[in-house]
């Protein structure tokens, strides 16, 4: 009893010292709110090439007078959609324009200037943009998408880091920070279409490298972003008080673990996608809310898309993300867990520091009961519905590697699975089956690549962690020497072919390649 009094206490200080400070009111309207009707019209039309187009347009007018004017002249003869849009918005500026450098040979670099490129410094927002203010200059990916990405910039940190851009490091930080106090989290990007949803939460990581970086001000930097780390946990383990089930991103198991998944509060096509979703419903078995419900959510993952959240492991049209229990984000929790007990530790507050810990290994446990694989020796997705872990196998499953919360044995037979199913000619699969999507064979990513080498190189497999990094940044090296450019992702099963699959043409840029890049060259020139 007294146990239980003790966690009630301490849940419920935390909760109060998240209470949300308040804040001018912000827009937080999607494009498709704001033009009813007319979004959908444009959107399922065609008449962009690209669905994020329209919804990153900025209305040339105020919202009543478009909508006023589309009313009355949509149904006219001569009425032309097209040069309705061009009329009434100005489409989105290329945010950069293929760059190559003028030395091929020097793709560090390139990548130094890459930097300056891919930089944005905060502007006023255009009045009705689908833009999100900061306050600080950050780094885009490059390509099609204009803004600020969650999980992307903690990799591009990591070359900021060796770039010596730690002033960047720290306005990206304080951007998140601020994006975290105005919404209670941070959305997938700095857009109101995305302000449903959050992406693999690397904030705690970010935090942690900004106090490494600058370790003088370590105790400072911890400190400062404390109410910060403590609103994003609440943000994800917020079940509104129901302890059974599945509530929100929180699940509640049968033998009273909890663990976590991605859930996107929404249940319409996403507007950055939203002919393509309309499409996968309509092909679909189940109920149109529940399949963008979980499109939405494979988008939270950043893993937009693959098999691993495929009921029958091959087509998009099974999705079935928010039944899913995911390694990665078990693990990434984990590490907010730790953290948030480091703060307060240095806050000298032993007993939210003893809570958090133990919370941390519970859920260590929990990850360890549900989605370890015994016979196969790797992590797997566990589907709470069905009670079973996931048939798929998945780069997901190296992260305890990374967050060092297995023993040396169940790291040696990740390390064993990594090659055997995994490695191929140009570093690491996502995962080994090819659908068409491009979180899927043959494609590899850069923060995976990462990932799992240094989680390798953490448990002593560095003959293995060399040999993923030699291949990544030999593909990566030869595509630049061939095309001037760095790619959001690779073929690694052929490394003369160019990565494809998904709802887009393969973007070069691009953020986290250059970051890691950097950082494995900086590592291997440094062994």
């Amino acid at each position: 009893m007294r146990n239980l009094l003790l966690q009630s206490f301490i849940v419920f200080s935390l909760l109060v010292s998240c209470k949300e400070t308040p804040h001018p009111q912000v827009r937080q309207d999607p494009p498709r709110n704001v033009f009813p009707g007319l979004f959908d019209t444009v959107q399922l039309s065609g008449v962009f090439p690209d669905s994020k187009t329209f919804p990153d347009c900025v209305p040339l007018k105020s919202p009543q007078e478009i909508m006023e004017a589309y009313q009355s002249s949509k149904g006219a003869a001569a009425f032309n959609l097209k040069d309705f849009v061009s009329q009434n918005f100005r489409l989105p500026a290329v945010t950069n324009k293929p760059f190559k450098t003028l030395n091929k040979s020097d793709v560090e670099g390139h990548i130094n200037e890459l930097w300056e490129v891919l930089t944005r410094n905060p502007t006023e927002v255009p009045v009705n943009s689908s833009l999100l203010q900061l306050p600080k200059p950050y780094v885009v990916p490059g390509g099609r998408f204009r803004e600020i990405y969650y999980w992307d910039s903690y990799f591009t940190m990591l070359g900021l880091a060796h770039s010596g851009r730690h002033d960047l490091i720290e306005n990206m930080v304080n951007n998140f920070a601020s994006l975290i106090r105005t919404y209670g989290f941070i959305p997938n990007g700095n857009r109101t279409y995305y302000l449903t949803r959050s992406q693999p939460p690397f904030f705690s990581l970010m935090v942690r490298l900004l106090m490494e970086v600058k370790k003088e001000k370590a105790d400072s930097i911890l400190k400062a972003n404390r109410d910060a780390l403590e609103k994003e946990y609440k943000f994800w383990m917020d079940d509104r008080g129901i302890k059974k089930g599945a509530v929100g991103h929180v699940v509640h198991l049968p033998d009273g673990s909890v663990l976590n998944r991605y859930c996107d509060k929404g249940d319409w096509p996403r507007e950055e996608a939203f002919k393509e979703d309309v499409k996968t419903a309509k092909e679909s078995q189940k109920v149109s809310g529940k399949v963008y419900r979980d499109l939405r959510s494979g988008a939270e993952s950043g893993w937009d898309f693959s098999s691993r959240w495929f009921a029958d492991g091959k087509n998009l049209s099974t999705i079935q993300t928010t039944d899913i229990i995911a390694v990665d984000l078990n693990c990434l929790l984990y590490h907010l867990e730790q953290t948030l007990a480091m703060a307060y530790t240095r806050k000298k507050d032993d007993l939210k520091r003893t809570y958090m810990l133990e919370l941390a290994e519970r859920r260590k446990i929990a990850l360890d009961r549900f989605c370890w694989d015994r016979g196969l020796g790797y992590f797997r997705d566990y589907n709470w519905r069905t009670l079973t872990q996931t048939p798929q196998l998945s780069l997901a499953g190296m992260y305890p590697l990374y967050f060092k919360m297995v023993k040396q044995n169940r790291a040696n037979a990740i390390a064993v699975q990594l090659q055997r199913t995994f490695l191929q000619p140009g570093g690491l699969l996502t995962t080994p089956v090819n659908t068409g999507q491009q979180w899927d064979a043959p494609n590899g990513w850069a923060p995976l690549q990462w990932l799992a080498i240094s989680g390798l190189n953490k448990y002593g497999n560095k003959k293995l962690a060399m040999e993923i990094s030699r291949r990544w940044v030999s593909l990566n090296i030869k595509v630049f020497n061939r095309s001037g450019k760095l790619m959001e992702k690779y073929n690694v099963v052929d490394t003369t072919q160019v990565a494809g699959g998904g709802e887009y043409p393969t973007q070069d840029g691009f953020g986290w390649t250059n970051g890691v890049l950097l950082s494995l060259l900086k590592t291997e020139l440094n062994d």
